[in-house]
């Protein structure tokens, strides 16, 4: 009984790297924004669900879009420590691979992340550049929702370049997106369990244009989050 009680979950946060992607999460749950944050444009909303409390945090916005990428999920997740979570979850959309069986509206609990876009062919650099991280294993969540799996590579372009892609195919993932690996680096040095919910919005080696893709499938996939 005592194991049972520490591993009790009472303070989950999800870093939503888009305001369009929290912003379905944030009505559902009825949760309110926290005042500004004295050194960073981060933005916090936060309210209970059941007997647990939840913060949902977004990079911020700059000019009316939202503060994507690495640099900025890495700063966020760093600060979010500070509220001392219980878990850390990444929610938020991805590229998907039809090679690999992805479809748009798939739901991912990626277990794995790297870096595509950190090229230092420098023996040590190479290997600490890309990262190589693994999410808290959460075998029941996955078989009570039926989620699929696999490694999710991060880069700071929406786009898959020439010199990305077979860095990508080498990897074997089956998610990319903008974050997951920086904020799996800043759960590591907060030593806050972490996971990622990745739904797809594009495939990344279809037909179509990334962006034309992600921007028709936003919507639809930012609600879709908030039903896992």
């Amino acid at each position: 009984m005592a194991a049972q009680a520490a591993k009790r979950i009472n303070k989950v946060g999800f870093l939503v790297a888009m305001q369009e992607e929290a912003a379905p999460f944030i009505g559902a749950l009825k949760l309110q924004k926290r005042a500004p944050h004295a050194r960073a444009p981060i933005v916090v909303h936060e309210g209970s669900y059941k007997d647990a409390k939840v913060l949902v945090y977004s990079p911020g916005v700059v000019d009316g879009k939202s503060l994507v990428g690495t640099d900025a999920a890495f700063l966020t997740a760093f600060l979010a420590a500070e509220d001392g979570l219980d878990l850390f979850v990444n929610a938020g959309t991805c590229g998907g691979f039809s090679k690999r069986g992805g479809k748009v509206g798939d739901v991912y609990c990626c277990d794995e992340f790297k870096h595509h876009d950190r090229r230092v062919p420098i023996p040590g650099y190479d290997a600490m550049c890309v990262g190589h991280r693994r999410a808290t294993p959460a075998p029941g969540l996955v078989s009570k929702l039926g989620l699929k799996t696999g490694l999710c590579t991060t880069g700071n372009s929406l786009d898959c370049s020439p010199t990305d892609a077979p860095i990508i195919e080498e990897s074997g993932a089956v998610c990319k997106d903008m974050e997951a690996a920086s904020l799996a680096h800043a759960a590591e040095l907060s030593g806050t369990p972490f996971l990622a919910i990745k739904v797809v919005t594009d495939i990344v080696d279809g037909p179509h244009a990334t962006q034309d893709e992600f921007l028709a499938n936003l919507s639809t996939a930012s609600k879709a989050l908030q039903k896992v």
